[in-house]
């Protein structure tokens, strides 16, 4: 400031200019400071030839700043790694992020919300086992009672939940070879979760050599950095990068590669958050009987899941699904065909015209039933938009309410056309139904749903 005569009206219009060049960042700094650095004024103590200035010293605000908390002292986040079965005993593996658990501690599983009470804490080779947790530390844990929990759930405590969405606003820095674009699908990383994913929206795109600013573009090159809308093909447990790093932070692959990495900025509510909760509230007051899906899974052979087909009119989906049903249950399967027209003139009888045409409403009648008929832990083989809406709403409706139960989307079209979001199989033009069949069966065995080979007779090992 010695340079300029220690002006109020110079440092005033840096100031300005720092300010409005940080925020667009979302930077906020604690502090400007008016300095002289050759003669010492505000470092230190107050300069008599800046008595304009009342803020503190360079020394007085760098005391006030106060050391964040450990990372135990924050909400517990407990990402799943995997879950493992010795003897009698399902352990959940995962590194504790942040906070504490100790043996008796409530757990929510995230975006599953399961329930359970942490029954032990096991380690290896420990005498006595710990009782306890903490951040930094890899742990298993067994429960209470035998819940259903995948990798990529997180633990935390009912009162400190993460969010849970489809959707988020990100910074991403992009190092893929091929341009990031808007649409393709990538993998998302979060944590231990992994799913896929695409670019909503680019809002704006910063030169890293320059800092220039680009917007309206539908490409992110290599060395840029982008502020985007990620949507998930399902929901995803994450926090904001600005409380918890390990949980706010992702990775984007693709073609198996490492390509970008990221920082969630901000939740974006989507259209079904509303179920989301619904289906969290239901879920906590579930009440459980003795046998438990891994009981279920031993004795029928294979994990519940849903078999979801889409289309438009005369495609054959309805035919296909019968035959899906026909085939899991002559290979020895416990499947179900549950047809949206039966729930019209069964469930939704009493409703009027009016009721009947709240296609929200319908769509989350249906998902409830489907929610039931899995959780007996059935193969349930299903048609959607039944209840008015796009298919694409409808099949996520399903999915949001029966999480995390596995959900095959089969789409069908007369002719090759855009293929809705989140589907696993397309089947376009003349429908050959035996071989659409056998794909069927094949992606449910790769997911994991059916433990053998087709035909063969079930010898199911439940592992997770």
């Amino acid at each position: 400031m010695d340079l300029v005569g220690y002006r109020q009206d110079v440092f005033a219009g840096i100031e300005k200019e720092y300010r409005e060049f940080l925020g667009q960042f979302k930077a906020v700094p604690q502090q400007i400071i008016p300095v002289s650095a050759k003669l010492g004024d505000n470092i230190a103590n107050r300069s008599e030839q800046m008595s304009w200035y009342s803020g503190p010293t360079v020394l007085d605000a760098l005391s006030a700043f106060r050391k964040e908390p450990g990372r135990s002292e924050q909400p517990l986040r407990l990402p799943v790694q995997d879950v493992y079965k010795f003897d009698a005993r399902r352990i959940i593996a995962g590194r504790v992020t942040a906070g504490q658990l100790k043996v008796g501690d409530s757990l929510v599983f995230s975006p599953s919300n399961k329930r359970a009470t942490v029954k032990s804490i096991e380690a290896f080779n420990s005498d006595p086992p710990p009782v306890e947790g903490h951040a930094g530390q890899s742990v298993g844990v067994t429960l209470d009672e035998q819940i259903f929990v995948e990798r990529g759930e997180v633990a935390s405590h009912q009162d400190e939940l993460p969010l849970v969405s489809t959707a988020f606003r990100a910074n991403v820095f992009w190092l893929g070879r091929k341009p990031l674009e808007r649409g393709r699908r990538y993998q998302l990383r979060v944590a231990t979760k992994e799913v896929d994913c695409e670019v909503a929206t680019i809002h704006r795109i910063i030169d890293t050599m320059d800092l220039a600013q680009q917007q309206g573009s539908s490409v992110v090159n290599r060395n840029q950095v982008a502020e985007l809308t990620i949507r998930a093909k399902a929901p995803v447990a994450f926090d904001l990068s600005a409380s918890f790093e390990a949980t706010g932070r992702f990775v984007l692959v693709d073609e198996y590669d490492i390509a970008g990495g990221g920082i969630v900025t901000e939740l974006v509510h989507d259209d079904q958050e509303f179920l989301r909760e619904e289906a969290r509230q239901r879920d906590f007051a579930w009440v459980k009987g003795q046998v438990g899906v891994e009981d279920r899974a031993q004795q029928y052979g294979h994990r519940a899941a849903i078999v979801l087909v889409t289309g438009g009119r005369h495609t054959g989906k309805s035919f296909l699904a019968r035959t899906i049903e026909a085939r899991l249950v002559a290979d020895g399967r416990h499947a179900y065909l549950l047809d949206g027209g039966n729930l019209r003139r069964g469930l939704d009888a009493d409703l009027s015209e009016g009721e009947r045409g709240q296609a929200t409403e319908m769509a989350r009648r249906y998902g409830e039933v489907a929610r039931l008929l899995v959780d007996t832990g059935l193969i349930v083989v299903s048609t959607t938009n039944p209840f008015g809406m796009a298919y694409v709403e409808a099949a996520q409706a399903i999915r949001t309410l029966v999480h995390p139960v596995p959900v095959i989307a089969i789409h069908m079209s007369k002719a090759p056309e855009e293929v809705p979001p989140n589907t696993d199989i397309v089947l376009s033009g003349p429908a050959d139904f035996d071989t659409a069949t056998r794909r069927i069966l094949e992606e449910l065995k790769r997911r994991g749903v059916l433990a053998q080979a087709i035909g063969a007779k079930p010898i199911f090992q439940y592992s997770i």
